[in-house]
């Protein structure tokens, strides 16, 4: 366009708001690579899954805050950094997450999965290993006389997805949803023995037992622990494996160490070990089942 009668002449097309707010855009982009890859519709992988869009907007930037914890523990500048949020965002969900359970703080401050998705999964009853173990759970607790409970890790942590307790006397009581260190335990230690050697080195960093330990556990097929994650508590664990073999979860009695006493593996292992096989063959049936 241009203008006469002695004022500047300017040729060139007129900038909109909608040229103005692009421009702003693409200097916000060239400033943050991982906001650029949403701009311009780039695919994120986060943990291993590739970015859904479902077209709601909060829905999907919730996902990836749990896929990011999905792989472990995260700092809230982790949570920017993997899953490309600005920070306010990744923090306002966090925190409504936190408030709703579906995420919690460890003891470093870090996020990590709640319980509350043990609690959906147990009512729903979609989880084929929590609709099989009630009645195993309760087996084992009449036939040892000790609280039983079932451990799945998350992280550098592991949750009990499922728990039976004695009605009387001294017990352990964890409660379904209680979050454990892994760090010490039978439990643990069962979650720990078949991992990949650098998620098991990860986990050993801090842990009250060893990797020659997680080698014997491996070869006997069961865990036990004696005033390891608390003192007067004794444990014994055993592996629950998918149709593929690999351990998903760990099945464990736990009491007083003076009513177990000092190896209470000697005695109380083949029972656990007897149920954690016979989970593990209720999990594949059910995955032969659902594949007929």
């Amino acid at each position: 366009m241009a203008i006469e009668n002695g004022a500047t002449s300017t040729v060139g097309p007129v900038q909109t708001k909608k040229d103005s707010a692009k421009v702003l855009t693409n200097q916000r982009n060239a400033s943050n690579p991982s906001a650029q890859g949403d701009e311009t519709g780039a695919e994120r992988t986060i943990n291993g899954r590739k970015e859904v869009h479902s077209g709601v907007g909060v829905l999907d930037k919730t996902a990836k805050i749990l896929d990011t914890l999905e792989g472990g523990p995260a700092t809230l500048a982790q949570l920017v950094n993997e899953t490309g949020l600005a920070r306010p965002t990744a923090h306002r969900l966090a925190i409504a997450l936190e408030k709703h359970r579906f995420i919690v703080r460890d003891q470093h401050g870090r996020f990590v999965l709640g319980s509350r998705f043990a609690e959906l999964a147990a009512a729903a009853g979609e989880d084929r290993l929590l609709t099989a173990c009630g009645p195993i759970l309760q087996t084992l607790l009449d036939r040892t006389g000790e609280s039983a409970q079932i451990y799945r890790r998350q992280g550098d942590q592991r949750v009990c997805i499922a728990a039976v307790e004695r009605s009387s006397g001294l017990r352990d009581s964890i409660p379904v949803g209680a979050i454990l260190s892994m760090e010490a335990g039978s439990a643990a230690q069962i979650l720990l023995a078949w991992e990949d050697p650098e998620r098991m080195h990860q986990g050993l960093r801090r842990a009250k037992f060893t990797v020659a330990k997680l080698t014997t556990v491996r070869k006997r097929g069961w865990a036990e622990s004696v005033n390891e994650r608390e003192p007067g508590v004794a444990s014994v664990s055993a592996p629950i494996r998918n149709a593929s073999g690999q351990v998903i979860a760990a099945i464990s009695i736990s009491g007083p160490t003076n009513r177990m006493g000092t190896t209470p593996g000697q005695h109380f292992a083949p029972l656990v070990m007897a149920a954690g096989k016979y989970l593990s063959d209720a999990l594949i049936r059910a995955h032969a089942g659902a594949g007929m």
